[in-house]
């Protein structure tokens, strides 16, 4: 299995916070956990050509991890409609976070992926609410973070095709952290925690849910319906 992680790598230069915590970026931290005999990673950045999202390195790739924050609106257009193209002939992509305002999440939901925010160090539980999963296999009946970014109701996306993690904020609110959704032949997770200035990417428990999670949006090698006019399978008798 071929893995792209892509982040936008702004706040490790512009945040000593962020920097000290993830001095590999991001991008190098996901990585460093997906890596294993059976899966080959490679991290690509905003600034790269093309954003690292050539078409060679699109086809080459089964399952796209993607992280964006402060710099949406600098992904080109023409880049996001690419990607979007490779989800819906099969390429399997983890949305994480922050990217749930990205350009590519908001044009395969076709909404405004709006929410409520807040900053204020509380503590996060993340509850499975589909304990029959797979990406929830080797999880308990919640994840627990000691400190994140609040995400709140109303969320704006489409009903989920499944909705596998609640998250309870310890000042008072719910958000739905754990949807997949399926978009042509590819398959989306959007998993919530990831904060830049938290180390949640270093819990076991989330860098678990996260490779399940790849896993479980792999491409596969299904047949490609065919559109258009199409020829009888069956000989249509005359009518008189």
């Amino acid at each position: 299995m071929n893995v792209l992680v892509w982040n936008e790598n702004r706040h490790e230069q512009t945040n000593q916070v962020v920097a000290d915590l993830y001095p590999e970026g991001i991008h190098g931290t996901i990585a460093s956990f997906l890596k294993s005999d059976d899966v080959t990673v490679r991290t690509v950045t905003l600034d790269d050509e093309e954003h690292g999202l050539t078409e060679e390195v699109l086809n080459e790739t089964d399952v796209l991890v993607w992280w964006g924050h402060q710099a949406h609106d600098e992904v080109e257009d023409e880049i996001v409609e690419r990607v979007k193209q490779q989800v819906l002939e099969g390429m399997g992509v983890v949305v994480l976070h922050s990217s749930h305002f990205s350009k590519i999440f908001k044009s395969l939901m076709g909404t405004s992926c709006d929410l409520k925010w807040r900053e204020a160090d509380e503590k996060e539980r993340l509850w499975v609410v589909d304990p029959s999963h797979p990406i929830v296999e080797g999880i308990g009946e919640y994840i627990e973070l000691e400190k994140e970014e609040m995400y709140g109701e109303h969320f704006d996306v489409p009903p989920p095709d499944e909705l596998i993690f609640m998250s309870w904020f310890e000042g008072g609110e719910v958000f739905r952290s754990g949807m997949t959704y399926r978009r042509g032949k590819g398959k989306i997770f959007y998993f919530r925690p990831g904060h830049e200035t938290y180390p949640t990417y270093y819990n076991p428990e989330v860098q678990k849910v996260i490779r399940n999670g790849v896993k479980w949006v792999k491409s596969t090698d299904n047949t490609t319906p065919k559109y258009g006019n199409a020829k009888p399978l069956e000989t249509i008798s005359e009518k008189e």
